[in-house]
């Protein structure tokens, strides 16, 4: 007892401790978000109590690093990938990847399962954004799987599960912002995800194959496409199938910036959409430009405020404490890996994805600095757990996107989850002990 009025007392005293300063700000952060206040709220009163309270340093220093947090180019990427993200998601790109992958392989036993977890992978190729992803294709296949006899609780747990390696194919979001925040190459990260974004696909694929096995004779095969109709559906998927080519190729080779890259994919999405396909109107483009303007300004303002916490946190020396705490100084990589993947995926599963990005990674970025570490595999890595925690309970984002939009309860919802946890719990540990799944095609990008 007496230890813990001693330990109060340092915190109304303002003693200088690294441990007094980050329970005080812990808490404070834990208080308001209890209180329902946005995340950018407790982020900011946090760095603003250390400031006034432990450091007595003017509180300007707050807008400067909020202002620098949202001015690194990178960030232009941005706005203009969610835009392109939602014109094709309001538009015939999900219907027509669809098209395509079921003339294939709708045929063949798990075939549609299959269709379902391969168009997932190329539509977050194409918006990389795992939400339109639940939306766009499992309003289309969740049917189509229920009226083939599959069980609903392992339909939405898949279309959750692969909508979430979007996180890993580029165009990411989420590593556009870890780009910034760790001053990581974002082309590096977005070569570096295509290796990894294809295995978790493959992986997928053969746990359907192997579901579909077990059901027997409960499921029934779609008939099979003919000639005429195949080539029909390849004609429709041309111009998506472009998008992500165009978009990584042009990257790859180095002809084009990531920012290049988001302005062409806009472009792309306008003729593709409005010009070729005609499906979408300019009422429809402004409602679209107005979702990304809304979008992104939660976005920069999550990156501004996070950028003033991180300069807080590294003034007073925070994560240099943590590393002492963690016992992290000469241990291995695999174990610092490790630590990293368990951080951010407990965060992700209690909070939006990115506000965790924000947090964790002024954490962490001095302690893969120290480590020796690859930061484009470290990138990787934290990715994929906010790909998991997106997908796992009790708070995954993407369960309540699928709640949403399929109108079922929430248990039914995560039922069936258990399964593609333990997949990507294994790819987990597959990045940590095969680092060059990641890093193959980004060492090859560099010769």
């Amino acid at each position: 007892m007496a230890g813990i009025l001693e330990f109060l007392g340092d915190i109304i005293s303002a003693e200088l401790d690294i441990f007094v300063i980050t329970f005080t700000l812990v808490v404070t952060m834990v208080i308001l978000l209890f209180l329902s206040f946005p995340m950018f709220v407790p982020l900011t009163v946090a760095a603003l109590i250390g400031l006034v309270h432990f450091s007595e340093i003017d509180t300007g220093v707050v807008i400067q690093q909020m202002v620098t947090g949202i001015s690194p180019n990178a960030l232009i990427a941005v706005p203009m990938f969610i835009l392109a993200a939602d014109i094709m998601a309001r538009g015939h790109t999900a219907t027509n990847l669809l098209g395509l992958i079921e003339a294939y392989f709708g045929h063949r036993r798990a075939g549609l399962p299959i269709t379902a977890c391969i168009s997932c992978t190329l539509f977050g190729s194409v918006s990389g954004s795992t939400q339109a992803t639940v939306v766009s294709i499992g309003q289309i296949m969740r049917p189509k799987l229920l009226k083939a006899g599959y069980k609903d609780s392992f339909v939405m747990a898949l279309i959750i599960n692969a909508s979430d390696i979007a996180f890993l194919i580029p165009p990411s979001i989420g590593m556009i912002l870890y780009g910034t925040l760790a001053n990581t190459s974002v082309g590096e990260l977005f070569i570096a995800g295509i290796g990894p974004g294809i295995v978790l696909a493959l992986l997928f694929c053969i746990y359907c194959y192997v579901y579909s096995v077990m059901q027997g004779d409960t499921i029934t095969l779609i008939p099979k496409r003919n000639r005429a109709e195949r080539r029909e559906a390849l004609r429709k998927a041309i111009l998506p199938l472009g998008f992500p080519v165009l978009i990584v190729g042009g990257i790859y080779s180095g002809a084009v910036t990531p920012t290049e890259a988001a302005a062409f994919s806009v472009l792309y999405a306008l003729l593709v959409e409005c010009v070729i396909y005609r499906e979408l109107k300019l009422d429809d483009v402004l409602q679209a430009a107005l979702s990304t303007g809304l979008i992104t300004a939660v976005v920069f303002i999550l990156v501004g405020v996070g950028q003033a916490f991180s300069w807080y946190i590294s003034f007073e020396q925070i994560p240099q404490g943590l590393l002492e705490l963690l016992n992290l100084e000469g241990a291995s990589q695999e174990y610092i890996l490790f630590i990293i993947a368990l951080s951010f995926f407990i965060g992700c599963m209690f909070v939006d994805s990115l506000v965790v990005l924000v947090i964790l990674t002024p954490i962490f970025v001095p302690i893969v600095d120290a480590s020796g570490l690859d930061p484009v595999l470290v990138g990787v890595m934290v990715t994929l757990q906010m790909a998991i925690g997106s997908a796992t309970p009790p708070f995954g984002c993407d369960i309540f996107t699928a709640i949403a939009i399929f109108n079922r309860p929430y248990l039914e919802v995560i039922r069936g989850t258990l399964p593609f946890f333990i997949i990507l719990a294994f790819m987990t540990a597959l990045l940590i002990y095969f680092p060059g799944i990641a890093l193959f095609l980004r060492d090859l990008a560099a010769f």
